[in-house]
């Protein structure tokens, strides 16, 4: 050790004998063993002439000055922890000169827990690689320099070896602070990034999801499984009525829909500044309202309203620790109220949840708002199909049933028509029809053909097909009808016993399936002609006609394509289709004939279907 203590006299790492101390360390300062003679080190490399060459020997001083211009903090510990030098790297990034450390414990001098306290030596990686005499690293220790700063280092350790004896400890140490505030930050923005594309993915997903219905209801059921619990551990809605009134339409918990939370109704104050609820002054176009403590979010006291009362009784009952609420559409159209809530004290709603769901907000009030005018619609559509697919006549032991199923992401009622009557002469006409579209646009369209048809087939005695021809020629003067199709039969025969004869004329229509007692199905194909609205010119003369006598007993089915398109699918593979399911329910009753097959649709049909049966009596 006396030469070691030499070589540290002065703070410095010195040489005994033409050896660094410490020979190898991180990063390394590593010599090798050299052969001297007379002072002088032999070269390994030959020289010109294959001779050794020779070069004078490194002594202490170079060594130290090689040290000492070292950039990485170098610092030598003895076996017991004690700090034998350090060289200007480490005095600089410790704010400590050597005389200052020099003898002290390094772990009890720089060792720092992440909050400035000590930290216990046997937690120390360095002191137990100073026992086991091992090569060590450490990433993330504290050291508190001379000015009382926390400093974050990398180190990298080896040990000091003479004649196999254990001198010490060889650290090298520099500051990698601003490299873990650098990753933090990172850490930071690519979290915040992830927050941001998870909230833009949620709105996104909400205005896609909500997109697809019509149904108030529905759209809200959707809502609420999106939020829930994904955003909120309970969300509410409120909804203005016509009336005045405040209704809560729905809530949604950790299990689903919670009806015993849902259908309250109170009027809605005149107004809301007076009134603490933030659900009375959102409805009142108030800001979107963030409350984080039980007692701020629904203050004590007596509410301002018994609507105020019903919104604090909610949050209490769901034991709300935070919520939000927000209105629901923009501030000059304000439909309703959104409010979320959460139970959970170390998860609150913050600012960037709010503005996240005041989006939101925004565009379900859109979303609702077109489903209160497709209501509208849809209740006028309703009307109009009461009146005008009202149920088929009965005549005598004739036994007529007639549906009509609209599009499922359509109006209730649109260009897909049926209609039996009987005419002047006392013959039933029974016709089915489609007009483009399954909207009002096309509900309109289809009132308008089915009182023109009416007039022009009740006292008209030529054929089905003559009757087509001259509603073909008034369709474009007189409706806003661009293009159709339709089936006109008319039955003629008794309404009790009999003979019957069938005679029809198609308009670019599906052909009439005919049922009989035999279990025989067959499609009349017969009579086909162009669809209504063709360019003129193209039909070549009249229309064709059909006839076929009918036999007691059987069963006649006009549809429209709605009952016979299969999405993926040819006509002819829907059409074997419908042949096959009516025969296997050719001797069930008419209604139940007709339940069955709307009720054996196609997966996936998205178009309107009207039917109409025809069954005729037994002998």
């Amino acid at each position: 050790m006396s030469a070691v203590r030499a070589g540290v006299s002065q703070g410095t790492i010195g040489v005994s004998k033409g050896r660094l101390i410490g020979r190898r360390h991180a990063g390394g300062l590593r010599a090798e063993a050299a052969r001297t003679k007379g002072g002088v080190v032999e070269d390994a490399v030959p020289g010109a002439q294959g001779q050794r060459r020779s070069r004078p020997a490194a002594g202490p001083e170079f060594w130290r000055h090689v040290v000492e211009q070292l950039s990485t903090a170098l610092m030598v510990v003895d076996p017991a922890g004690r700090v034998l030098a350090v060289n200007p790297a480490a005095e600089r990034l410790l704010d400590r000169d050597s005389a200052t450390v020099r003898g002290q414990d390094a772990h009890e001098l720089l060792h720092r827990e992440a909050d400035g306290g000590t930290l216990l030596r046997e937690q120390c990686p360095l002191l137990r690689a100073l026992v086991e005499g091992t090569v060590s690293r450490g990433e993330g220790d504290r050291y508190r320099r001379g000015d009382g700063r926390l400093i974050t280092i990398s180190w990298s350790a080896s040990p000091l070896m003479d004649g196999g004896s254990l001198q010490g400890m060889a650290v090298l140490f520099h500051d990698v602070t601003g490299d873990r505030s650098a990753r933090r930050e990172r850490a930071a923005y690519t979290s915040a990034l992830e927050d941001l594309n998870e909230r833009l993915t949620l709105v996104a997903e909400i205005t896609d999801v909500l997109g697809q219905t019509l149904e108030t209801d529905e759209a809200l059921a959707r809502l609420g499984r999106l939020l829930v619990p994904r955003l909120a551990d309970w969300a509410a809605v409120d909804l203005r009525t016509g009336s005045g009134e405040v209704h809560r339409v729905a809530v949604t918990g950790p299990m689903g829909r919670d009806a015993g939370l849902e259908g309250g109704r109170e009027r809605l104050p005149e107004t809301g500044e007076a009134d603490r609820s933030p659900l009375v002054r959102v409805l009142h176009g108030g800001d979107p309202a963030l409350q984080n403590e039980r007692d701020e979010a629904e203050p004590a006291g007596p509410p301002g309203s018994a609507l105020a009362a019903l919104h604090r009784d909610f949050l209490r009952t769901v034991h709300a620790t935070s919520a939000l609420t927000v209105p629901l559409g923009a501030r000059q159209r304000i439909t309703g109220a959104l409010t979320l809530a959460r139970t959970d004290p170390a998860h609150p709603f913050d600012a960037e949840n709010l503005e996240v769901v005041s989006d939101i907000g925004r565009r379900v009030g859109l979303v609702i708002d077109n489903a209160r005018r497709f209501g509208r619609q849809r209740a006028v559509a309703e009307a109009m199909q009461r009146n005008l697919l009202a149920p088929p006549p009965q005549p005598g032991r004739l036994r007529l049933t007639a549906r009509y199923q609209p599009a499922p992401a359509g109006s209730q009622v649109g260009g897909d028509w049926y209609d039996a009557f009987e005419r002047k002469d006392g013959t039933l006409a029974l016709v089915i029809g489609d007009v483009v579209g399954h909207d009002l646009t096309a509900a309109a369209g289809m009132a308008q053909l089915h009182g023109i048809l009416r007039s022009l087939a009740w006292d008209h005695s030529g054929p089905p097909g003559a009757v087509i021809d001259r509603l073909d020629d008034a369709m474009s003067a007189i409706t806003t009808v661009p293009m159709a199709t339709l089936v006109l039969a008319l039955l003629e025969g008794g309404p009790h016993t009999g003979p019957w004869t069938l005679r029809w004329s198609s308009a670019g229509h599906p052909p009439p399936l005919l049922l009989t007692r035999d279990g025989q199905g067959r499609y009349l194909e017969a009579g086909q002609g162009l669809l209504l609205g063709a360019p003129p010119g193209t039909g070549g003369g009249s229309r064709p006609n059909a006839t076929l006598p009918l036999p007691p007993g059987s069963t006649l089915i006009l549809y429209t394509d709605g009952l016979i398109e299969v999405p993926g699918s040819d006509l002819d593979t829907g059409l074997a289709h419908l042949r096959r399911h009516a025969l296997a329910l050719a001797g069930a009753p008419l209604d139940t004939l007709c339940d069955h097959l709307l009720a054996r649709m196609p997966p996936g049909s998205t178009d309107d279907v009207a039917l109409l049966a025809l069954r005729l009596p037994m002998p």
